[in-house]
């Protein structure tokens, strides 16, 4: 189909008369009602065109935003997420070392006990006679004292070896041993701070006495 054009019912002989009738020159004459009609129409055309470019780029700009939205939600969720994986890969590490050296010093612990409970249950004393009670029993005393050093020192190493109570304890040691030093963790400048604000007033009573036993001094 032809495209429209509104010239083509527009007799321009007609139009030519007309100006020279009423003797107006076109470019002063003033539009009639099909001319006026005319440019509401194109008016209306070009304020759709409008609107539909208009729309057009609310879409992309939602979309654009969209996007811009998400970029920020993955770079921040990759920063969060690479910061809390790497300090729990520290932490795991370093709980799998502590658990490992643990679980070497169990193994170690359960062949001493395991060979310091076979001596102790090699002692057969009824065997005993008076000629070897002195030396048998000498060699048992000395048995046990092993087996009790080494039940001792397993004792420090090992915390499960005292049940819940051990496990209390070693869980309790890292607050105390805070409270014990509780300013282990100032520097010197802070120190020199508390021990100015500690010290100040024997200071300034300390001059006034001196200047108290100056005056004295004069006056004599």
């Amino acid at each position: 189909m032809a495209e429209y054009d509104s010239t083509e019912f527009i007799d321009t002989d007609f139009e030519t008369q007309k100006s020279s009738l009423t003797g107006v020159p076109d470019s002063l004459r003033a539009p009639s009602r099909e001319e006026v009609d005319r440019k509401v129409v194109e008016a209306q055309q070009k304020l759709a065109e409008l609107k539909r470019a208009q729309e057009e780029l609310e879409r992309e700009r939602a979309t654009l935003e969209e996007l811009r939205r998400r970029q920020v939600e993955f770079q921040t969720g990759r920063q969060e997420m690479v910061h809390h994986i790497t300090r729990g890969l520290g932490l795991l590490e370093e709980a799998e070392f502590n658990a490992r050296r643990d679980a070497e010093q169990m193994i170690k612990t359960i062949a001493d006990f395991r060979e310091a409970l076979d001596k102790i249950q090699g002692i057969h004393d009824e065997s005993w006679t008076k000629e070897n009670f002195q030396m048998e029993l000498t060699r048992g005393l000395t048995t046990v004292e092993n087996a009790r050093m080494e039940w001792n020192s397993a004792r420090l190493k090992l915390p499960a070896l005292e049940g819940e109570a051990g496990q209390k304890l070693e869980k309790n040691e890292a607050p105390a041993a805070a409270a014990a030093a509780p300013f282990s963790d100032l520097r010197l400048g802070q120190l020199c701070k508390m021990g100015l604000a500690l010290t100040w007033p024997l200071l300034v009573i300390a001059l006034a006495a001196l200047g108290v036993f100056i005056a004295i001094l004069l006056r004599r």
